[in-house]
């Protein structure tokens, strides 16, 4: 997935929002709590990371697609490998489910703030 799709996918969630941290890196938010993150806009290798279920999170270890994602993962944060790890529609299921985990963990009052 290129990082304009990504990008594109990660902000056509529910309540997704999207800022700049650490420098450069891309953040995309739900009700103030990260959900997914990608490198810098002109890094060629922009290093997607995500929230996944505990599951998922063995699942795409195990099978060479990501690696558990610097200092996030004790919170079930995995990194791609590459871009190109999954295919784009696999990706765009895993980043829904990211907000998914990530919006159910959110108070009635932030899910309501947020449109959810």
């Amino acid at each position: 997935m290129t990082p304009k799709a990504f990008h594109a996918a990660a902000l056509a969630l529910p309540g997704a929002t999207f800022d700049v941290k650490w420098g450069a890196d891309r953040v995309y938010s739900v009700g103030g709590k990260m959900f997914a993150t990608a490198g810098a806009e002109d890094d060629p290798d922009p290093r997607y990371a995500f929230k996944v279920s505990d599951l998922a999170y063995e699942h795409l270890i195990d099978q060479g697609h990501a690696r558990p994602a610097p200092y996030l993962a004790r919170a079930k944060w995995v990194q791609l490998v590459r871009t190109d790890a999954l295919p784009d529609l696999d990706l765009a299921a895993y980043l829904k489910e990211a907000h998914r985990i990530v919006a159910m963990g959110l108070t009635k009052k932030v899910r309501a703030g947020a449109g959810l």
